[in-house]
């Protein structure tokens, strides 16, 4: 039987990009979790689907370089690509982990599948309800299953996050593993900085061990608690439940202060952790998020009142002509005195204009 584990992981994160290829102690995240797994006494051999995306040519090429095989598709369906992963390689059972979980433990990962093979059913994972340490996230499945959800499965949710319909849709087989108590509070994955902080110093503690078990991990943290604060207050499984315009704020927020330059743009002043925040592109009283949702604009219409509404196609296009014809010059432009007049006109108590750079 062919156990094929699928390690999905690119460069391009909303939340923190390139996360994967960090150092700590000299080795990458995404190395780190390849030896780590490659303890596993069941799993037959390791993949690593990455994208398409330029982006993920040099993670491909790292990972080769230590040995491993990788497997490109798509980066939005990846449903997908893991379809295309473990036909690729002729998987008989996958097993699902995630380029965030730098310290996945390999006996722990033996011990869902050995449980998946027993039970002869079509999907297990150790963290649907989640009882262990985020970053310990196992998922088991048949190829035919993951092939049956990627024909019938046609929500983006369910073919970007790979399993819900495997869980959720009531047509297969499905089973857990809980730990022996609730240790889900606690946070060992890489998701944002402040996670790369906790990974590093569990990584340094153990140095140049990489191969200890998550329950050394768990001593550790008990130990020395305060190593494991930098990250208590980021939510298990945030990113699932975030769209990629709000996570993309949490990332602005490191780096300008307040996330923007206007007050009445922050998304908190309308609707905390919920508002779309950025657009991709607008036409008319409409607009569209990074997700490729449409809205129709009932708040402020940029800033004031847009009249005319967005991508105006007669404004556009006097906008490009003037492009066209170059819009800077050593000499005046004649618009200055037809806009003055025009203003005039507007405002019979004006005689004339004066025109201010004031920002």
């Amino acid at each position: 039987m062919n156990i094929v584990a699928i390690v999905q992981a690119r460069m391009g994160s909303t939340r923190f990009p390139g996360k994967v290829m960090l150092q700590t102690n000299g080795l990458t995240l995404i190395q780190i979790l390849l030896e780590r797994l490659s303890e596993s006494e069941e799993i037959t051999k390791i993949v690593v689907a990455t994208t398409f995306e330029s982006n993920d040519n040099s993670l491909a090429n790292h990972v080769r370089s230590l040995g491993y095989d990788c497997e490109k598709g798509s980066e939005s369906d990846v449903l997908d690509r893991y379809v295309t992963a473990a036909r690729a390689h002729a998987a008989d059972i996958v097993i699902r982990i995630t380029g965030d979980c730098p310290l996945i433990d390999a006996k722990l990962v033996d011990f869902c599948i050995r449980e998946f093979k027993q039970k002869k059913i079509d999907y297990l994972s150790n963290n649907h309800p989640p009882s262990f340490p985020d970053g310990l996230d196992v998922e088991v499945f048949s190829l035919q299953a993951l092939e049956k959800a990627a024909d019938e499965a046609f929500e983006e949710f369910d073919r970007e996050h790979v399993t819900p319909y495997l869980r959720l849709s009531g047509k297969f087989l499905t089973s857990s593993i809980t730990a022996d108590r609730d240790y889900s509070d606690m946070r060992w994955t890489v998701d944002e900085p402040e996670d790369f902080d906790v990974i590093n110093n569990v990584v340094s503690y153990f140095s140049p061990n990489v191969l200890f078990g998550w329950s050394e991990v768990l001593r550790m943290e008990r130990e020395f608690p305060g190593l494991f604060m930098k990250n208590k207050e980021i939510r298990r499984n945030e990113g699932s439940h975030l769209g990629k315009g709000q996570k993309l704020w949490k990332r602005a927020k490191r780096v300008i202060p307040g996330g923007n330059m206007l007050l009445s743009k922050r998304p908190e002043m309308f609707l905390p952790e919920q508002w779309p925040s950025y657009f991709s592109r607008a036409k008319g009283c409409e607009v569209w998020t990074l997700d490729g949702r449409k809205y129709t604009d009932m708040s402020m219409m940029g800033i004031g009142t847009n009249i005319l509404g967005y991508g105006n196609e007669q404004v556009d296009a006097s906008v490009s002509s003037v492009v066209t014809n170059g819009n800077m010059s050593t000499l005046n432009c004649p618009e200055e005195v037809y806009l003055a007049e025009k203003l005039v006109e507007l405002h019979p108590w004006a005689e004339m204009v004066k025109f201010a750079r004031s920002g």
